[in-house]
């Protein structure tokens, strides 16, 4: 069998993996149009100067000779032949395979917004080739304008800090990361980048990009008339889908990305799909295990994707860390909350429903995450739990008997 992957990206690199591990002498071809193999998530620590390019790598320098994989870097997929079996590639080559991989992930997607496209000092930060351009602006510039305060543009600042530049942000959501955080956790970090000099505008978004003679952005006027003047614009403002490739082919997409099932399989039997290229799940977690899971099902052996949780995060932006999972800010009063709170900064919150978790967020001590895991790993009713929530600690799992319900209503009473 000839196993060919698009894409040296967490889901395709995952999946090479498990696919050697299951399939130790067939044929595996990756195919990418990094050079380098390295983790977008960890894109920021080359512009902060804290890693270099071979840091970067997830997978162990020797990944490629370690799995025994033909690596053909530098080149871009520009179309598939289903009939044929093979990828076409954009120096004239063809790939051929027996069963294919989609793990192309995703590129920055650039708003209709006047003045965006146009500007020639506007970068996106999705590929290294965002950070070199990045590094070799930033001499010459003293204003950033930062579109977007998801995971992508707060890593993008925290990388630029120790520069010392005058930077700004501005993001339609109400707050910073308004899909891993609430209000709470959010105002801890957007005061710690606020004394950092960060300039942050939220419920705003970007109206114009004027730009002077030369075709370069000199000035940003906000939706809310504020006019910021800006010498480098870097786009975090969203992606999408590298699907544009496969147009014409017979796989099915949609306005999101690449449509495939909970085994990996696209609408064509020998074709799987896994992480960003789907448009739905743009989280490392998430790319890793449907890589794996694309694998499995390539190999023949049934698996199917059960991640409860569609949202995974950790970060630790200024020494405060976090974790943030599922649900954590859109929910109704059929939802039970329970928050604990202390007067040093430590945040946790549990979101449950029917006594399902279904969010949780926790910010400085994480401690509880180790807990918190136990819970939803034996999918433990906790709204039957007769003690408060977060007073459960390891012991109480260690000691469970056959009616886990009646221990806790026992200790209630003793």
């Amino acid at each position: 069998m000839k196993y060919v992957v698009i894409g040296a990206s967490a889901a395709g690199c995952n999946a090479i993996k498990k696919l050697r591990e299951l399939k130790p002498t067939d044929e595996i071809i990756l195919i990418s149009q990094d050079t380098a193999i390295y983790s977008r998530c960890i894109l920021y620590h080359h512009i902060k100067g804290i890693r270099n390019l071979e840091q970067l790598n997830f997978v162990g320098l020797d990944f490629i000779e370690k799995y025994n994989v033909e690596w053909i870097n530098g080149v871009s997929a520009i179309g598939i032949d289903i009939e044929k079996q093979c990828v076409k590639l954009d120096n004239g080559q063809q790939v051929f395979y027996d069963s294919l991989l989609i793990a192309t992930g995703s590129h920055t997607n650039f708003p209709p917004i006047p003045g965006l496209k146009e500007a020639k000092n506007v970068v996106g930060f999705r590929n290294f080739s965002d950070v070199e351009e990045i590094e070799r602006r930033l001499p010459d510039v003293q204003n950033i304008f930062v579109m977007g305060a998801g995971l992508v543009g707060i890593d993008v600042i925290a990388g630029l800090l120790p520069h010392k530049k005058n930077i700004s942000l501005a993001d339609m959501g109400p707050y910073m990361l308004p899909i891993q955080l609430d209000e709470v956790t959010a105002k801890t970090y957007e005061d710690l980048f606020a004394k950092e000099g960060v300039q942050q505008f939220y419920s705003t978004g970007a109206k114009e990009f004027r730009l002077d003679e030369t075709g370069n952005c000199y000035e940003v006027e906000l939706s809310n008339g504020e006019v910021l003047p800006t010498d480098l614009v870097i786009n975090c403002a969203g992606v999408r889908a590298n699907v544009e490739f496969l147009a014409d082919s017979g796989i099915e997409c949609d306005r999101f990305g690449l449509i495939y099932d909970l085994h990996g399989k696209t609408n064509i039997d020998n074709i799987y799909g896994a992480g960003d290229v789907s448009g739905r799940s743009p989280i490392w977690p998430v790319a890793v295990k449907e890589g794996m899971i694309a694998a499995y099902n390539m190999c023949g052996i049934e698996k199917t994707m059960d991640d409860f949780f569609a949202s995974k995060s950790t970060m630790n932006f200024l020494g405060v860390p976090t974790m943030s999972l599922g649900n954590v800010n859109k929910y109704d009063e059929t939802y039970s909350v329970v928050i604990d709170q202390d007067k040093k900064g430590n945040y946790k919150k549990i979101v449950h429903k029917d006594g399902v978790i279904v969010g949780a967020l926790i910010q400085g001590d994480l401690s509880y995450t180790g807990v918190l895991t136990q819970l939803i790993r034996r999918k433990i009713d906790v709204s039957k739990i007769k003690k408060p929530l977060f007073k459960v600690d390891y012991s109480d799992f260690f000691r469970m008997k056959d009616n886990f319900e009646f221990m806790y209503e026992k200790e209630a009473n003793e």
